[in-house]
C-alpha cells in the first residue's frame, strides 16, 4: 500500500487500475472495472472500433476481441464515465461481461499485458478520496456499506456516505476556528491581557464544544453493536435444552438435538438479528466433568466461547430442581453481562428455582426469563432481555450513529484537547498554551474526514478494503 500511496505524491497519476468488482466466482454478470489515463484507450483495444467513440454515463453493446487469435471473446457492455465525473475522478471503464471465473480471468490479463497494473485493495476508493470525490469517512462508509450484515447497519453506512458524519462535525470546526482568531489576534497585541468579557465567551464556547463532542460520541456504543454486532454463547448443564434453544432463536433446525446428555459435543455457532442488531449465537457443549476425552475437548471449547462472549445465556431445565452445576456455572459466569432462560415451561411441575440464584452472595442475573424451546413460549421476552444490556438503536430514532472505532477514538482525544484549552484559560495561562489543544483539536477532527490525515494512517485504513472497490 505505502507504493500506492507514494504514486499519489506527483500531481498527475499516469498508471491504469484494473480489478474484477464484483464477487469471485460464477454469476450471470461479473464486472471489470478500469480506472485512469488509458482506460479508453486500452477499451479501444480490445473493442477494435477504428472510430471509438464511448458516450459518457451510457451502457454500450460491444464485441471483446482476444489479441492473441484476433477470435470474439465475449459480448459485453462497456459503461464509460468521463473524468472528473467518475467515482475515481478519473476515466473509468466498466465492462459487464458474463460471469465465468476463466473469462475474467483472461480479460484481466489481457488488460495488465496493455500496460496497466492490478488494483490494490480499495484503490479505486482511495484515488477517489485523493482526486476529492468524497472524504475520508464517506470512503469507510463504503466498506461499512459492503460488509453490513442487517438493514440497519447498512442505514448507518449510506448516512455517513451521504456526509453526514462531515456535516455533524463542521459546526464543531466552525466554532474552533472562531475561538482561534481572536485568541490568535491577541498574540499581536503582547502588551494587552485578554478581557475577562472575552475570556468567559471563549470558555464558554469551548464547554459547548466538548459538550456536543460528548453527545455525538456517546452513540459509539450503539453504533459498534450495528457494525460489528455482538456475540451470544448458550451454556448450562447437558440435556437442559441449550440446542433447542438455539435452534428456536435462529429459526433452523442447526443443532442435533436427543435426549442423551452430552449429544453437543463441539460449538455450533450462526448469525441471527435482533432489534437491527447482528448476533452471533454459540451454542455450546453441556458443563460437567466427564471420562469421555471428547466431550472434554468440546467443554474446553465452551470454556473459550465463554471467555470471547459479549452476553452469556445460562439455560436452566425449569422441569426439575436447582442442581449445584446450576449454581456453579452461574458463579462463574455471574461478574459479566448475562441473563438466565428457564427452559420447558411447557412441562407439568415447571417452576422457577432460578429465583435461588438471588438469594446467594453472587451478582443477581441481568434478568430471569421463562421460556419453552417446544412451543415458543417466552422467546420474544428472551430476545427482548437478550439486548437489553446494551441500550440498542431504537428502530423510531432516526439519529447518526459513531460505528466506527477510529472516529470514537478522534473525538475522545479532541475531547481531551479542549478540556485542556480549556483549563488553561480558566487559569489565565497564555494564549499560545491555550492555542495548542485547540489546534490539536482541530487536526484531530480532520483525521475524521481526512484533511490531516497521514498516508500511514490511509495506509492502514485502505488495506482493509477489498479488492475492486
Amino acid at each position: 500500500m505505502s507504493a500506492i500511496l507514494s504514486s499519489f505524491a506527483v500531481s498527475t497519476i499516469k498508471d491504469t487500475i484494473v480489478a474484477l468488482s464484483t464477487p469471485p466466482g460464477r454469476s450471470g454478470i461479473g464486472v471489470v472495472r478500469l480506472s485512469g489515463t488509458r482506460a479508453l484507450e486500452i477499451s479501444q483495444l480490445l473493442v477494435r472500433d477504428e472510430v471509438f467513440a464511448l458516450e459518457p454515463n451510457h451502457a454500450t453493446l460491444k464485441k471483446l476481441y482476444d489479441p492473441a487469435t484476433g477470435k470474439v471473446l465475449d459480448h459485453a457492455l462497456l459503461t464509460y464515465f468521463k473524468s472528473p465525473h467518475s467515482f475515481t475522478g478519473e476515466d473509468v471503464v466498466e465492462f459487464s461481461c458474463h460471469g465465468s471465473p476463466v473469462l475474467l480471468r483472461y480479460l484481466i490479463d489481457i488488460i495488465l499485458s496493455f500496460d496497466s497494473r492490478l488494483a490494490g485493495p480499495g484503490e479505486f476508493t482511495l484515488r477517489a478520496l485523493r482526486n476529492g470525490r468524497l472524504n475520508l469517512s464517506q470512503a469507510e462508509a463504503i466498506r461499512d456499506l459492503i460488509n453490513a450484515q442487517t438493514k440497519a447497519a447498512a442505514q448507518q453506512a449510506t448516512r455517513q456516505l451521504g456526509g453526514e458524519l462531515s456535516a455533524l462535525l463542521q459546526p464543531i470546526k466552525d466554532g474552533l476556528l472562531n475561538t482561534i482568531v481572536p485568541l490568535e489576534s491577541s498574540l499581536e497585541f503582547v502588551e494587552d491581557d485578554l478581557p475577562e468579557v472575552s475570556i468567559k465567551e471563549i470558555s464558554a464556547t469551548l464547554f459547548s464544544l466538548i459538550n456536543r463532542i460528548e453527545e455525538i460520541a456517546s452513540t459509539f456504543q450503539t453504533g459498534r453493536l450495528l457494525r460489528e454486532g455482538l456475540k451470544a454463547t448458550l451454556v448450562g448443564r447437558p440435556n437442559v435444552g441449550k440446542s433447542s434453544v438455539f435452534n428456536k432463536l435462529i429459526a433452523s433446525d442447526r443443532a442435533i438435538i436427543t435426549d442423551i446428555p452430552g449429544t453437543t459435543r463441539d460449538s455450533l455457532s450462526e448469525m441471527l438479528t435482533i432489534e437491527g442488531v447482528a448476533i452471533l449465537l454459540t451454542d455450546t457443549a453441556g458443563l460437567r466433568v466427564s471420562a469421555d476425552v471428547i466431550e472434554n475437548l468440546g467443554v474446553e471449547r465452551t470454556k473459550r466461547a465463554i471467555a470471547d462472549a459479549d452476553l452469556i445465556i445460562l439455560v436452566i431445565d425449569g422441569s426439575q430442581p436447582l442442581m449445584p452445576e446450576d449454581i456453579d456455572i452461574f458463579k462463574d459466569i455471574s461478574s459479566g453481562p448475562h441473563l438466565i432462560a428457564v427452559n420447558k415451561n411447557d412441562l407439568e411441575g415447571f417452576r422457577l428455582d432460578a429465583l435461588a440464584l438471588r438469594e446467594n452472595k453472587y451478582n443477581e442475573a441481568r434478568a430471569i426469563v421463562s421460556i419453552s424451546a417446544k412451543s415458543g413460549a417466552g422467546f420474544d421476552d428472551l430476545r427482548s432481555a437478550i439486548m437489553k444490556p446494551f441500550n440498542v438503536w431504537d428502530a423510531s430514532d432516526n439519529g447518526l450513529f459513531i460505528t466506527n472505532a477510529r472516529h470514537f477514538d478522534l473525538l475522545q482525544r479532541t475531547q481531551l484537547a479542549l478540556r485542556s484549552s480549556a483549563d488553561l484559560l480558566e487559569a489565565r495561562a497564555s494564549e499560545e498554551l491555550v492555542l495548542v489543544g485547540l489546534y490539536d483539536a482541530l487536526r484531530f477532527l480532520g483525521e475524521i474526514t481526512g484533511e490531516t490525515t497521514t498516508d500511514d494512517i490511509l495506509s492502514q485504513i485502505f488495506a482493509t478494503f477489498c479488492i475492486g472497490k
